[in-house]
């Protein structure tokens, strides 16, 4: 029995150095974890309980027979983050470099196909080099049997990427599949085609930096929603991340204790809106007054800095944030932050995560560009998953509620539960001075006439009540009361029971 024993001991500590010592000190010189040591980091401590840990490829081309280690490359199993299940693989560069092969694919589709039966996360750790050349074709069947398990998951249970090392080729698709990626600055990278190619295909000098680093993705491409310094911070933002998220689409949003009053007033909140209607002033201030303990976890905070989206908790539950940012753009809705917050509300209605709207919106950009390249039909989407969603829906507009941005933006019109509007929110079809010189044509030169028409347009339509009146916004509360008002409208929807009408899928204008 000892004998026994310790072989199996032997077997587990050889597949525990994966590619060997040597290799395991070069990706710490890169300044890289294992991936054994980011599990480890990830999960509760003695949380983890690892699956096929002796599973070995099967190839036997290019003198492959003769190095089969441990493990092929990924290490997958279970654990807990912060006492809740959670599934995790994380592929091992130190064993022919994280590439992918048939069993190597066959370990990440066993544990999502766990994960999907138990209504579970799967958290996805890749460092890899692509696939594995060697084994052909196999491994690229083994990439779509991953990719297949990625669409039927989505909206089931959160799938989260964390991207630590290269990830390029078919591997891309995986992570740009899950509902979060998490990058890592100057280690990770991904792209379709390498360097390279790039500059053999186009003679574009360009480096896998800047062809395809964490900047670009969370800056440029919208790929990744958040870029860190190190490996230890992304996994510390992941653990975070998750503690927002449901377990599943059945499972309802995660609760923890508060210690925040929900009937907390914030008198500094009547003084946010700047006297001039044009000047900025910075909307997060707004969320983390009404954030319990001013907690919140935005995503995709380098792009599309017009819109802000994320999490917060009010009475200790999740809630899902899309707001307009002054401070950039003026907080007009364009391409970028139509998509941006489109996938967002998307999600949240997936997972049934209630939706809080801050609308300061003085409408979608203008501009030859915007319209070129699709502002019809990309800010469709971000009307159209506004109008899907089910989830209780609750919309303040602080300051501009102007023409079609005033609709997008969870109105009442698309089934908003509960609207309220600040006493220096403007809903009209667009600003005093736009809609003078287009009612008053006539008086365009006399500055005095155009003057007085504006002071009376602004007087008469740029409040809230005229909307009040029509019942489009159920009440014009003080900014003060902002949090305890919306906390008591989200406590008031939380058995919310709306289905919208059979349908195999909708055709949301991708």
């Amino acid at each position: 029995m000892d004998d026994i024993l310790n072989e199996l001991e032997a077997r587990r500590a050889a597949a525990r150095l994966g590619g060997g010592e040597a290799r395991i000190q070069a990706q710490h010189a890169r300044g890289k974890l294992t991936a054994r040591e980011r599990i480890e980091l990830l999960l509760d401590e003695g949380s983890f309980e690892e699956f096929d840990m002796f599973v070995t490829h099967r190839a036997t081309e290019f003198g492959m027979q003769r190095d089969r280690p441990a493990g092929d490359g990924v290490v997958t199993g279970w654990g807990t983050i912060n006492g809740r299940l959670v599934y995790v693989f994380s592929q091992d560069f130190t064993v022919f470099g994280g590439s992918l092969s048939e069993t190597h694919a066959q370990k990440i589709c066993k544990i999502m196909d766990m994960a999907m039966r138990n209504g579970a996360p799967v958290i996805g750790i890749n460092d890899s080099g692509g696939a594995r050349i060697q084994e052909g074709v196999a491994s690229l069947a083994g990439y779509a049997e991953v990719f297949q398990r990625n669409v039927l998951a989505s909206g089931v249970i959160p799938q989260i990427s964390l991207i630590m090392g290269p990830c390029a080729g078919g591997a891309v698709y995986s992570p740009a599949m899950t509902d979060f990626i998490l990058m890592v600055k100057d280690t990770s990278y991904m792209f379709v085609t390498g360097p390279e190619v790039v500059r053999t295909v186009t003679n574009e000098v360009v480096t896998a930096e800047e062809l395809g680093g964490a900047l670009t993705h969370t800056r440029k491409s919208s790929v990744a929603d958040a870029a860190f310094e190190n490996d230890v911070e992304a996994i510390s933002e992941a653990r975070r991340l998750f503690d927002f998220l449901p377990l599943s689409n059945r499972s309802g949003v995660p609760t923890r204790p508060f210690h925040d009053d929900p009937a907390r007033v914030e008198p500094s909140l009547d003084t946010l809106i700047p006297q001039n209607a044009n000047t900025p002033y910075d909307m997060r201030e707004l969320i983390q007054k009404v954030a319990d303990e001013g907690d919140v976890y935005e995503i995709q905070a380098e792009f599309a800095k017009n819109i802000l989206t994320g999490f917060i908790r009010l009475e200790g539950a999740t809630v899902g944030v899309v707001a307009n940012q002054p401070m950039h753009l003026a907080g007009c809705l364009d391409i970028d932050a139509s998509r941006k917050a489109a996938r967002f509300v998307r999600f949240c209605d997936a997972f049934e995560i209630p939706i809080l709207t801050l609308v300061d919106v003085p409408g979608f950009l203008p501009g030859t560009q915007q319209e070129y390249n699709g502002i019809i039909k990309h800010g469709a989407k971000l009307l159209f998953a506004y109008a899907e969603a089910t989830v209780p829906k609750v919309t303040v507009i602080t300051r501009k509620a102007y023409g079609g941005a005033y609709d997008v933006m969870a109105s009442k019109h698309l089934r908003g539960d509960v609207n309220y509007a600040w006493p220096t929110a403007e809903i009209a079809v667009m600003g005093a001075k736009g809609a003078v010189e287009i009612l008053y044509r006539a008086e365009r030169g006399d500055p005095e006439a155009i003057a007085r028409r504006t002071r009376d347009y602004e007087s008469r339509f740029a409040n809230p009540f005229v909307a009040a009146e029509r019942g489009f916004i159920d009440e014009v509360i003080q900014p003060r009361s902002t949090r305890r008002r919306v906390a008591r409208a989200f406590a008031m929807l939380r058995n919310k029971k709306l289905e919208n009408p059979w349908k195999k899928h909708d055709n949301i204008p991708l």
